[in-house]
C-alpha cells in the first residue's frame, strides 16, 4: 500500500544507509523508498566528480546554494542557485565546485541506485584505509554494477610535440 511508504524528514535529517556516508551527503529518499523509481540526495559538492557516464540513470540537479561547474558532452556551464540541470543517461559529464563555500544541491537519480553506489564507494574507502582520490580503475570496478563508467583522464600533452 502506498500510504506505508510515506516519509517525513526533519531539517537536516537523512534516511538510514547501509554504511555511513560522508556528512556532506544526506539521503532524503532511498531507492527502496520509491520502489526503484528514483533516489534523492542533498549533497555538498566539495570536490570534483570526474567525467563519467550513467548508462541507464538520468541525473537531475537543482542548485540550492553556490555555483556548480557542469561539463556535459562538449559544453561547460556554471549552474547557480535556483537553476536546474538534467543530465540524461548516455552522455559523459563531470561536476566541480566553483564557489566558496562549495555548492549545495538536490540530486535525483532515476531510476534510483546512486546512494547504493555511494555506499559501496564509502565502504571501499573505509576498508582500504585510503582517503585519497580513487583511480579510475578502482572507480570503474565499484561503479560497474550500477552501469556507470568513469573515463580515463587524458594523457598530458608534450609541449614540444612528437619527436622523430
Amino acid at each position: 500500500m502506498s500510504e506505508d511508504r510515506f516519509i517525513l524528514l526533519d531539517p537536516g535529517a537523512s534516511r538510514p544507509t547501509r554504511v555511513p556516508l560522508p556528512p556532506a551527503m544526506t539521503v532524503k529518499a532511498r531507492t527502496e523508498d520509491t520502489e526503484g523509481r528514483f533516489s534523492l540526495m542533498e549533497v555538498v559538492v566539495a570536490q570534483e566528480i570526474p567525467r563519467h557516464v550513467h548508462h541507464v540513470a538520468d541525473e537531475c540537479i537543482y542548485v540550492l546554494s553556490g555555483a556548480l561547474g557542469v561539463e556535459f558532452g562538449d559544453t561547460d556551464r556554471t549552474v547557480t542557485a535556483g537553476q536546474f540541470v538534467l543530465l540524461p543517461h548516455g552522455v559523459p559529464h563531470a561536476l566541480r565546485p566553483v564557489s566558496t563555500p562549495p555548492p549545495r544541491v538536490l540530486q535525483i537519480s532515476s531510476p534510483g541506485g546512486w546512494e547504493c553506489y555511494l555506499e559501496d564507494l564509502s565502504e571501499h574507502l573505509s576498508g582500504s584505509g585510503r582517503r585519497s582520490r580513487l583511480d579510475v580503475t578502482a572507480l570503474n570496478r565499484i561503479a560497474a554494477p550500477y552501469q556507470i563508467t568513469y573515463e580515463e583522464p587524458a594523457a598530458p600533452r608534450s609541449p614540444e610535440g612528437p619527436t622523430g
